[in-house]
């Protein structure tokens, strides 16, 4: 086999091992046996959504272990068709197994990926938050920047964005905006960039051409599903009304109607400026509700509590991932060491292959490289 065949080959093995550890496929046919045996209860239409549950859960084990069968079974076709061809000096039989097994390696890929989004709400829509902190009018700046560039990144993957709330900066950019982001996986592929955000460049705002550093803090969490039932208790909220201070145009209303809301034993605030006083309300509840339902994710997972503890003030020694403009081009992502050159991309929105090695993190606490060789 070729070198470069054997190459893909390879990729396409570790893949497989990743999506093997996500499965736990040697249980798989085990627990497939007790969905089954489950599914013969003549009682389990008694609680219809318990019965909807667990047939999707079923159906997501069958669809997972057809995929990872499926990509197993024709990696060894091909395989056996470049061993054939190579007997039998069959050069075109060796090409077409060869260019099979390159689909292959991007399909393998993909699932693995999605493999990797299989947390309790990561199929879930998520609210983006993004906040300016240390550096004035460049930090607001830079908060506009990454706003954009989380909108170019959903509109790429085809999901809705709606903007919540926004609040302008005083000189340029913005202070603060609150999306919503609708579309299968949202949260999932979103939740690896709360933290803050630096960037290095050469400030536009200085005469003297100076480089500066800018933070801004980017918090990502889910939009509750209606089925969750989150608990809030009137006592504990203040609700307030107010003018927006957004910029106007199309997307920014500013109309007396805005509504904000104060969770006063977490200290959480929720804010919607839509036109109707009713529907930001609506909004401003699921907001806080999405907002509470997280902390409790958090509670349950030490490690995602203790990364959100750590995240601390926009600021210096908090950051988890640098852009830097000037002197040199880089984007690097500090918890899983991936960079990229090509910062016009990722702030157009190309920002699958940062996203990608902190979700591959998740895999027994490793990085993608170190799951995939140990």
């Amino acid at each position: 086999m070729r070198a470069d065949a054997q190459n893909t080959v390879e990729k396409i093995e570790k893949s497989l091992d990743l999506l093997a550890q996500r499965l736990d496929v040697e249980t798989a046919p085990y627990r497939l046996e007790e969905f089954n045996a489950r599914v013969e209860d003549p009682s389990l239409w008694d609680n219809p959504e318990a019965a909807q549950t667990l047939m999707r859960d079923r159906q997501m084990l069958v669809d997972a272990l057809a995929v990872y069968d499926g990509i197993k079974q024709e990696l060894s076709d091909n395989i056996e068709l470049i061993e054939l061809g190579e007997m039998e000096d069959d050069a075109e039989v060796v090409d077409e197994a060869e260019t099979a097994l390159k689909a292959l390696e991007i399909t393998a890929a993909q699932k693995e990926l999605e493999a990797l989004l299989d947390g309790e709400a990561d199929a879930n829509d998520t609210f983006l938050e993004v906040n300016a902190g240390a550096g004035g009018t460049e930090s607001c700046d830079w908060a506009n920047m990454l706003a954009r560039m989380y909108v170019r990144w959903a509109e790429k993957k085809g999901y809705k964005v709606e903007l919540q709330s926004e609040s302008a900066g005083e000189e340029a950019g913005i202070k603060s905006a609150t999306y919503k982001i609708s579309g299968l996986n949202a949260y999932g592929w979103l939740k690896s960039e709360s933290g803050v955000h630096r960037l290095v460049r050469i400030s536009p705002f200085d005469s003297a051409a100076k480089r500066h550093t800018s933070f801004t803090s980017v918090w990502v969490y889910p939009v509750v599903d209606d089925n969750i039932d989150i608990a809030v208790n009137p006592a504990d909220i203040r609700i307030d009304t107010y003018r927006s201070s957004g910029a106007g145009g199309q997307h920014v209303n500013t109309t007396d109607s805005a509504v904000r809301i104060t969770h006063h034993p977490t200290g959480i605030v929720v804010t919607s400026s839509e036109k109707s006083q009713h529907q930001n309300r609506d909004i401003a509840m699921k907001a806080l509700k999405s907002r509470l339902y997280q902390l409790e994710l958090d509670r349950r997972n030490e490690a995602i509590n203790e990364a959100h503890e750590n995240k601390g003030d926009a600021g210096w020694g908090n950051q988890i991932r640098s852009y830097v403009l000037q002197p040199y081009q880089m984007v690097k992502d500090l918890r899983t060491n991936f960079e990229t050159s090509d910062t016009k991309g990722v702030l157009d929105g190309d920002l699958d292959g940062l996203m990608a090695a902190t979700l591959a993190l998740d895999v027994s606490g490793k990085s993608r490289a170190e799951a995939q060789n140990g």
